[in-house]
């Protein structure tokens, strides 16, 4: 853990200028490369086609409602994300050592970030899971696949993810002999093999949640931005500088994402950067052991995978609804909240549980 005294020390310093320089270099990148992407989007017309039923055949009635007027608006948006993030890698590898070579800046040479014990993981899940989303979205753009106006039935997802968090969690345990289950302020538990179904949910939720909190304008790319925001301070404090740096890059490419995703949005995001980028959040809070402190930063994910599935479970056992739409972005909307006031809600609301689990994971480290 750092100590507060050494953040006046010059490494400690230039470590928090690496952080702050790769969100910002990433932002750059990110915000440049949007035109060419949206562009190729709008011109290949792929653009996301509204559904009309949900996964029990019943009528969507609020959701084909009102977001009746975004049917055609492009897809794939998280590609900006995830490829600006990989570029900057591939730079920080090949381009920026020849440059501080060239102007003899140690500085420069300092902001390369990938190494193998911090952010080959998330990489692998970023590209791994991105490419995942990448085909369903291709799949329902093209109306491909067995479902209903195209895309992966949902085992196959599932199955595709399950197996994606299983190479994960061998890794976790068998490579870097991992099985430790951190509580804040209590201390670590050797649970063995349960690591690895341990492993596997907390990848599957915030894949699958992540991807459920993506239905308005603005909504998860704005929660994202304020997890990966969280857990690079975390993985900053536990001294994982280059994982602290990589969520500062996903951090700096999701704010560029946002200033075109915030409502009336030019693009979405798409599973592509929904389940890409939730299985992420998944991997860097399990490299920072803190499980527990994820629930709570992310805990709006909780809200809105749980009324999802409590509202499949009403209607499948009990014939009714006990949301007006779900997830509960939805009810709200159905209950006649603007689309930009559930967003901003939901920003604050995330700020504020982030706060209160950037602390918890933070304090409770000892």
């Amino acid at each position: 853990m750092v100590e507060l005294s050494n953040f006046y020390t010059v490494p400690y310093i230039i470590d928090i200028i690496k952080v702050m320089t790769t969100g910002v270099l990433a932002f750059i990148i990110a915000f440049a490369f949007t035109p060419f992407w949206t562009n190729f989007l709008y011109r290949n017309k792929i653009g996301i086609k509204i559904k009309k039923t949900g996964v029990q055949g019943d009528k969507l009635t609020y959701v084909s409602r009102f977001h009746a007027n975004k049917g055609g608006t492009p897809t794939m948006g998280g590609v900006i994300v995830w490829f600006s993030v990989i570029i900057l890698i591939f730079a920080s590898q090949f381009v920026l050592p020849e440059l501080a070579k060239l102007y003899d800046s140690h500085f420069l040479a300092r902001l390369d970030f990938l190494s193998r014990k911090e952010t080959y993981l998330p990489l692998f899940a970023l590209a791994a899971a991105g490419t995942l989303g990448l085909f369903d979205d291709i799949m329902s753009v093209r109306g491909w696949g067995s479902n209903k106006g195209g895309g992966m039935r949902f085992a196959l997802r599932f199955g595709w993810l399950f197996v994606i968090a299983g190479l994960g969690s061998w890794w976790f345990y068998d490579k870097l002999g991992w099985d430790l289950f951190h509580v804040p302020g209590v201390g670590d538990f050797s649970i063995g093999l349960w690591y690895i179904p341990l492993f596997i949910f907390v990848i599957i939720f915030t894949a699958f949640s992540s991807n459920e909190t993506d239905g308005l304008d603005g909504l998860n790319g704005g929660v994202l931005l304020i997890a990966f925001a969280s857990f690079a301070m975390v993985a900053f404090f536990q001294n994982k500088v280059d994982l602290a740096a990589f969520c500062a890059a996903l951090s700096g490419a999701l704010l560029a994402f946002l200033w075109f995703n915030i409502h009336p949005a030019r693009f979405f995001m798409g599973d592509t950067g929904a389940v890409g980028l939730g299985a992420t959040l998944g991997v860097v809070a399990l490299l920072t052991n803190s499980i527990v402190p994820l629930f709570v930063i992310v805990f709006i994910y909780s809200l809105e995978s749980g009324s999802a599935f409590i509202q499949l479970f009403s209607k499948r056992f009990f014939g009714r609804k006990v949301f007006l739409a779900a997830p509960i972005h939805h009810h709200f909307q159905a209950l006649g909240w603007p689309e930009p006031k559930i967003v901003m809600r939901a920003w604050i609301f995330t700020a504020l549980t982030a706060g209160i689990g950037t602390l918890i994971a933070i304090i409770g480290q000892g």
